[in-house]
């Protein structure tokens, strides 16, 4: 019996999105369309980078659950860099965002060595 050789290629597209300024009602609708956009591609694995924006409100942490539901249905993960702004990051830690999802380091986007 001669040997079998057969090669499975996974890839994993990892989509970043960095954003600045206020993620609000005014905002969160350009985002959803974005987020649905990557997802109707296939992407299954989100980084909201939030470091840049001062201030979420409610539509803004819609579009974040959505797209953690979304993507986990499609057995993908979305993780946030934390906002630097005080009043963004106390909004994720009141809501208790920071126990839904994975925080990263901006560098933990793309695994050494790539």
């Amino acid at each position: 019996m001669s040997l079998q050789i057969i090669p499975t290629d996974y890839t994993i597209r990892i989509v970043s999105i960095a954003l600045s300024g206020r993620l609000d009602a005014f905002e969160a609708p350009a985002l959803r369309k974005t987020c649905d956009e990557f997802i109707e591609q296939g992407v299954s694995h989100l980084v909201f980078d939030l470091a840049a924006v001062s201030m979420i409100d409610s539509a803004g942490l819609a579009v974040l659950i959505s797209a953690l539901k979304r993507t986990r249905q499609a057995g993908g993960d979305v993780r946030l860099i934390w906002p630097r702004e005080e009043v963004a990051a106390r909004i994720l830690k009141l809501t208790k965002f920071d126990q839904v999802f994975t925080s990263i380091d901006p560098s933990q986007i793309i695994p050494k060595g790539f």
